[in-house]
């Protein structure tokens, strides 16, 4: 296999991987409607930071540990389908909450957002990255696969980070692409009734993929 099979095969599987729903997306989505774009970037920024932890260390050998250490692996699951429920839960709890009309530092709220205060950026990236990072399903495709991937005479771990790069970008694309289509339809969903039914949807999302770990790791 040369470089440039190994960069498309891995670009191709990574794409599929990236399309899939799941909570980087659905909180993506939830930020741009509720926060707006700067904040659903900064979520997504936090989120590919993860990945670019999760690729680093699964380029330089140090999460294959969880394929050895199932008390590791278990614990990971555990506390990412914990903080996947958690938030959740904090979003159903938001939609019942009553509204403003400025924003935490007594500025006007931008369009559509009067009931709600901003986020501190600092907190949205927080979020982002925690969620990568406690998603041990990301963690073990990056385990699973980049080895898959690797070309003779290249230094796994430079190829390792190449290839973190390529679902990187590509998580970019999509992301930019989420955001953009949301913003644009934004103005048809704005009000608070479809905002609280985001928010219960979003964190519906996000609870059932921590219970479904739960079970995962329960039948392990």
């Amino acid at each position: 296999m040369t470089l440039q099979d190994s960069l498309l095969g891995f670009a191709a599987l990574a794409a599929l991987i990236t399309v899939i729903p799941g909570t980087d997306t659905a909180l993506v989505l939830r930020y741009t409607l509720s926060q707006g774009r700067r904040h659903a970037y900064v979520a997504a920024l936090g989120m590919i930071s993860g990945a670019f932890v999760w690729g680093a260390a699964a380029a330089t050998g140090v999460s294959a540990l969880l394929t050895v250490s199932t008390v590791a692996y278990d614990i990971l699951r555990y506390a990412g389908a914990a903080y996947m429920a958690w938030l959740g839960v904090t979003l159903w709890r938001a939609s019942f909450g009553k509204g403003g009309g400025t924003t935490n530092d007594g500025g006007e709220a931008p369009l559509g957002l009067a009931h709600l205060a901003y986020e501190p950026l600092g907190r949205t990236w927080t979020k982002g990255l925690v969620s990568n990072l406690l998603n041990p399903k990301y963690g073990m495709f990056c385990i699973a696969v980049i080895p898959q991937f690797l070309v003779p005479g290249v230094p796994p771990v430079w190829m390792g980070l190449m290839l973190t790069v390529v679902s990187n970008v590509e998580a970019i694309i999509w992301f930019i692409a989420v955001v953009g289509a949301a913003h644009f339809f934004r103005r048809w969903l704005e009000g608070p009734s479809f905002r609280k039914w985001i928010d219960r949807v979003t964190g519906t999302v996000l609870g059932a993929f921590g219970v479904a770990a739960v079970l995962e790791a329960s039948r392990a």
